[in-house]
């Protein structure tokens, strides 16, 4: 799927999950993912320089507001809806922002898109 998309396009997606990934909400209320690191170069910096086998990604108060939410249900234009009833202001330009954020998590492979 092109990232050139236009954003009326992009706001009618769907985001899932990785399956596998797990995370929690942490004392403070934000969301911890807990990554694996996996492949061949991950394997030998665990054991040669002790390296460990999970990456602890800590979110933002945004992220971590959406990250729940994200039950491969809603569009990004519904969670958007979601977040701007919850924050007001504070969170605009949304659109924009709310864009930004998915295509950075798509970009680790925390989530993909389903139409």
């Amino acid at each position: 799927m092109g990232r050139k998309k236009q954003k009326g396009n992009f706001l009618e997606l769907i985001p899932v999950r990785a399956e596998g990934l797990s995370w929690e909400k942490g004392e403070d209320g934000m969301i911890v993912l807990q990554v694996e690191n996996t492949g061949v170069f991950n394997r030998i910096a665990q054991k040669v320089f002790r390296r460990p086998k999970y990456t602890s990604v800590h979110m933002e108060q945004y992220g971590s507001f959406l990250w729940p939410l994200i039950d491969g249900k809603r569009t990004v234009m519904e969670l958007a809806k979601l977040q701007k009833d919850a924050f007001g202001d504070e969170v605009e330009p949304l659109y924009p922002r709310i864009v930004k954020y998915f295509q950075i998590v798509e970009s680790y492979r925390f989530i993909k898109f389903k139409n």
